[in-house]
């Protein structure tokens, strides 16, 4: 059995390093989307669907099926890769399964960042900023000190460029329409994670709508935040592991 994490925006895999810790296996591993953590290749346009099939091309390289976990735009290629090729799954679990509910709203970052112009402002001066800043952003954030290091090595203009088309190409309707079709994610188990405290991903009602139509279980994870998995890896890894435990 392997066991893959996926991260989000602006992340390197250092934010699974606690909780895969805490879990205490020997069969997991980090795969870094293009322009997160790896190289963004000629020709790879950065997109939605193009992250989709890049995941499944990985896990397809990996031989069985895995049992895939994803935080913030990592979970939204997880559940991507859930409705289109499940065949690649034993099972999945995703903390932004809120995002394909069909009221979703981006929040506000995001819609700047959506932008032609503005975004690349943005995106710049987050990319551009002195290193210590980038530590001390990734901080304020709720990561800690090494984490937001390591994180912060890998913000670059490179990953700046990627955001930008990344979050171009999933402008509302285009998770409306993604999420027609997460009654599909069913065909294997999966495990919707909601802390309560994000902001990012929709409302808790919009989570538990779209983890329901998904025919996925519920972990309600109650005061924790987008960071969840660092701001509390040991009750993070208990929710995968009782999760884990129980599939076939």
């Amino acid at each position: 059995m392997t066991i893959v994490f996926v991260h989000g925006v602006p992340e390197s895999d250092a934010i699974w390093g606690p909780l895969r810790s805490e879990l205490g296996r020997d069969d997991t591993i980090c795969l870094s989307p293009p322009g997160f953590g790896a190289r963004l290749p000629d020709g790879f346009g950065a997109t939605m669907p193009e992250y989709r099939d890049w995941l499944a091309h990985e896990l397809e390289m990996i031989g069985e099926p895995v049992d895939l976990i994803g935080h913030d735009w990592g979970g939204l290629h997880t559940l991507n890769v859930a409705i289109h090729r499940p065949d690649l799954l034993r099972s999945w679990a995703s903390d932004a399964i809120g995002c394909l509910d069909p009221d979703y709203v981006w929040h506000s970052l995001a819609q700047v960042w959506q932008q032609p112009g503005e975004g690349e402002k943005q995106v710049d001066a987050m990319m551009q900023a002195p290193r210590e800043a980038r530590i001390e952003s990734n901080r304020r954030f709720g990561m800690p000190a090494a984490v937001a290091t390591t994180v912060a090595a890998a913000q670059t203009a490179e990953m700046g460029r990627a955001i930008l088309a990344l979050y171009r190409s999933a402008a509302q309707p285009a998770m409306a329409i993604v999420g027609k079709d997460i009654d599909k994610a069913a065909a294997r188990p999966g495990l919707c994670i909601i802390p309560t405290e994000d902001p990012f991903v929709g409302t808790v009602d919009q989570r538990t709508r779209s983890g329901q139509r998904a025919g996925a279980r519920i972990a309600t994870l109650t005061s924790l935040g987008h960071w969840w998995m660092l701001q509390d890896p040991v009750r993070g890894a208990a929710v995968l592991d009782e999760f884990l435990s129980q599939r076939p």
